[in-house]
């Protein structure tokens, strides 16, 4: 089945003011995170007036860390001949894994300032992220970026804004995978609750939504604008070290 598909990116207009549908999912995103975050502590009997707090540290290390690793990881060339063109968020580009780095650094500092254990915090803000990135590449959707290679045969979906060719709507699996992921890890943490061993939804988390973003890199067109080595793109080489992590904060410490 072929799907034809030319949604404008923008909601609304109010004059020289424009709403668009990724930057409506993306404050969705963080919306449902703060909300889900205020279940979590209200169960777990800890005050929640630190999230506003939270909610402003993840949203600024989540914006500056996609945008400097899309400048730094995807077209690093560009971006150092053109430095003012890094403040042209409206334009697009944001990369994920910079996004992590970004909230990772985040919440360190946050920690760091509130007395809250690093992980602590790690393990139960995976929820919330897992279902923010499903909302996030519905953006993408909505935006017709982030396309897929073209399919072979009677099925894909014709992005008219780019071309006529039938292509795997891969911002849909992703959205997809990061569903089914936000439901295990909402499921684990409702059989466990506080009682949730320390690491294990942050594992869990980095294992699933980055083995998840490897193997979908294969059905994307090359975001970067170089090639990388041993046939493997931009996007695969920032997972793996992220997977790795995921196994390491799970593999049990040994009793001294």
């Amino acid at each position: 089945m072929i799907i034809h598909w030319n949604a404008d990116p923008v909601l609304l207009s109010f004059g020289f003011i424009h709403i668009r549908w990724y930057s409506l999912l993306f404050a969705a995103g963080f919306m449902a995170g703060l909300y889900m975050m205020h279940r979590i502590y209200a169960k777990e009997g800890v005050d929640p007036a630190e999230l506003e707090d939270l909610f402003l540290y993840l949203f600024a290390g989540t914006l500056l860390g996609a945008r400097l690793g899309h400048c730094l990881f995807y077209d690093p060339v560009f971006y150092r001949t053109h430095p003012l063109a890094i403040l042209k968020i409206w334009e697009g580009g944001l990369a994920s894994h910079g996004g992590a780095i970004g909230v990772l650094t985040a919440l360190t500092l946050f920690c760091v300032r509130h007395g809250r254990p690093l992980i602590w915090l790690l393990d139960r803000l995976t929820i919330p992220a897992a279902f923010a990135g499903a909302l996030i590449r519905i953006g993408n959707f909505m935006n017709s970026e982030i396309l897929g290679v073209a399919t072979r045969g009677d099925f894909g979906i014709v992005f008219h804004r780019v071309d006529l060719l039938p292509r795997h709507p891969v911002q849909l699996y992703e959205a997809l995978a990061y569903l089914l992921i936000f439901g295990l890890l909402l499921l684990v943490y409702r059989r466990r609750g506080p009682r949730c061993p320390d690491k294990r939804l942050t594992g869990i988390f980095l294992i699933t939504v980055f083995t998840a973003r490897f193997f979908l890199e294969y059905l994307k067109l090359p975001q970067a604008a170089f090639s990388v080595f041993w046939s493997l793109r931009m996007g695969q080489i920032l997972s793996i070290p992220f997977i790795f992590a995921g196994i390491i904060v799970l593999i049990p410490k040994r009793s001294s």
